[in-house]
Formats: structure tokens, C-alpha cells, sequence
């Protein structure tokens, strides 16, 4: 990538190189218009993803399920970002589950009674 010249500012320049990589890794856009909305569709997908990621590690300590949003977190940014992908199967290892697969009954209730209490004692401290 060239360095921004005098005449062509640097977000110019980050709008071509994210172009002509959305060109080069995504699917073959028929048009620039459809390129730039599919770089915007996976800004926004890899924003989503960062946040409820950093909200799920927010929740480790705090009263919610922050595994289970840490691992939802993950499975959006996987579709972007291998990282993400290979994180998310090491955290799903981690995430108690039953003999079917799914979650533990024990772990849901769990994650329901200390989230159902942190939102009572958030709205309790506001009121």
C-alpha cells in the first residue's frame, strides 16, 4: 500500500486498500458499490462481535452467562477472523454442557438466577 499523498488524504487511501481487499478475500462483487457495502456489512459484523466478546469477559467476574456471550461474541467474529475461530473451539470446550450437548441444567439456572440479580441490584443502584 502507498502512503498517502499530498494530493489524495489518507482516508482515501484506507477506503482503496479496504476495497481492494474486500476485491482480493470476499466474494466477487459486480460492482464498487457492492463492495463498499459488504466492507461495511463486516465493520459492522466485527464490531458486534468485539463487543459482546469484551461484554461476555466483563461478565466473568460480574453476575451473567459471560462464557456462553463470550463464545456468541466468537462465532460472529469467526466469520471474519481465523483468531476468533480457533479461540471459539477452546472456549466452547470450556462451556459445561450435558450428555445431549446442550447446556446443563444446573449451569442455566445458574446463569439466569446471578443474571436476573446483577440486573435487579443495576436497577436497584439507579433508583
Amino acid at each position: 500500500m502507498d502512503p498517502a499523498t499530498p494530493d489524495q488524504p489518507h482516508h482515501e487511501t484506507l477506503r482503496e486498500a479496504a476495497l481492494k481487499a474486500e476485491y482480493e478475500t470476499g466474494k466477487r462483487e459486480a460492482t464498487e458499490q457492492a463492495a463498499k457495502t459488504h466492507v461495511a456489512i463486516r465493520v459492522a459484523r466485527m464490531t458486534v462481535g468485539s463487543l459482546l466478546t469484551l461484554a461476555g469477559l466483563a461478565m466473568m467476574p460480574l453476575p451473567g452467562p459471560g462464557l456462553p456471550i463470550v463464545a456468541f461474541g466468537l462465532a460472529i467474529l469467526a466469520r471474519d477472523v481465523a483468531w476468533a475461530d480457533r479461540l471459539l473451539h477452546y472456549v466452547r470446550a470450556k462451556i459445561p454442557t450435558n450428555d445431549n450437548g446442550g447446556m446443563s441444567r444446573g449451569a442455566l439456572i445458574t446463569m439466569i438466577v446471578s443474571g436476573g440479580a446483577g440486573l435487579a441490584f443495576s436497577i436497584w443502584l439507579l433508583t
